[in-house]
């Protein structure tokens, strides 16, 4: 069987509360680092939230 193409990976918050999002990427067709400003509840604000790898 073939290995799927998508792997898990960590989208940490750069405000440094410990909160991240869980969410798939294609690492063939996007080679750079992820990074996305979202909702960090902990902040209550929106932040920038970076790729990490899941242990």
């Amino acid at each position: 069987m073939a290995k799927p193409a998508t792997v898990k990976i960590k989208l940490v918050s750069t405000a440094d509360t410990g909160f991240y999002y869980v969410t798939k990427k294609n690492p063939r067709n996007i080679t750079e680092k992820m990074s996305f400003r979202k909702y960090d509840p902990v902040a209550k604000k929106h932040v920038e939230f970076k790729e990490a790898k899941i242990k």
